[in-house]
């Protein structure tokens, strides 16, 4: 038994504490470029703000930054968390033109925002598209990364899970209450695994935004899905030449049950690149979500055990 899963093994299966149990995040923005102009992403700052240790925490491609509450709680002793809205979610504005919903405008965002933080390296952690995003900018020469995990993706995506994932994004329905928005999310987002029903309330909320004239939207702009459906027909993407490059200490966490990232790819990455260390949540699909201690526990043994007591 490893020590992820012996840390595992001694916390069991114990939920976090609910957001509503501690103290709420600072919730603020800063400004970024685009082509055509200038976009506001907002984002979600947890912990001493003067703690220079930071952890970048981003998200996948239709969730937001208030996903990572639970495991800010559990790492804002530790660290100072932040938690961006990728432009086009959440609090973040919309991009004017759908071509620029891509890893090059997000690793250009991500650079503004550590610029904002006034420090001069970061721990990464990024579930599905953030971490595509996380692996991008640590392959890049004096990449501001020192540590990252990367939370069900890798350097293989599979065209199978693009097409889940397509039949869905931008196309959701208007919903009455959140009662009905919950049942969508909870559809749509099965692959998360089993979470309580205050974790799914959790992530119903802050995911969606209340409409003008009464009842629900997903909080994302639907046109995010434009240059998903473009990658459709060109089979699995491959970006192993950007893991190759990464050099930093990098734990992978993998969904048992991901058909995103295959146990197959999960291995190459413990033996290139970054040479990664592995770890699989069992009953889970894409993505784990970390809102329980079980989860999070060896994360945050990863990214802690080389500070200096």
């Amino acid at each position: 038994m490893g020590v992820f899963d012996r840390i595992s093994a001694w916390f069991g299966h114990a939920p976090a504490a609910p957001a509503s149990a501690v103290a709420q995040p600072r919730l603020k923005r800063v400004q970024c470029a685009n082509p055509k102009g200038l976009h506001h992403m907002a984002y979600a700052e947890w912990g001493d703000p003067d703690n220079p240790r930071v952890l970048v925490c981003v998200h996948g491609l239709t969730r937001i930054g208030r996903d990572f509450d639970f495991l800010a709680q559990r790492l804002c002793g530790q660290y100072r968390v932040v938690c961006p809205d990728v432009v086009g979610r959440g609090r973040s504005d919309w991009l004017p033109d759908a071509a620029g919903y891509g890893v090059p405008q997000y690793v250009g965002d991500m650079v503004t925002l550590i610029a904002r933080l006034g420090v001069d390296q970061v721990d990464w952690f990024g579930t599905s598209m953030g971490g595509l995003i996380g692996m991008a900018l640590a392959a890049l020469p004096g990449t501001p990364i020192r540590r990252m995990v990367l939370n069900d993706v890798g350097p293989v995506v599979t065209n199978a899970s693009l097409r889940r994932i397509a039949d869905y994004v931008g196309k959701a329905p208007k919903f009455a209450d959140l009662d009905q928005a919950g049942q969508y999310i909870r559809q749509v987002s099965a692959p998360f695994g089993p979470l309580t029903d205050e974790q799914w309330r959790h992530l119903t909320v802050h995911v969606t935004r209340p409409l003008t004239g009464g009842g629900f939207e997903m909080g994302y702009d639907p046109d995010i899905a434009k240059p998903m459906q473009a990658m459709l027909f060109l089979g699995d993407i491959e970006l192993w030449n950007l893991y190759d490059a990464i050099r930093c200490p990098t734990l992978c966490v993998r969904g048992a049950e991901s058909d995103l990232l295959t146990a197959d790819t999960l291995a190459q990455m413990a033996v290139r690149g970054p040479r990664a260390r592995t770890l699989e949540i069992a009953g889970v699909g894409h993505a784990p979500m970390f809102m329980d201690i079980a989860q999070t526990a060896p994360v945050e043994q990863f990214l802690t055990e080389d500070f200096v007591q």
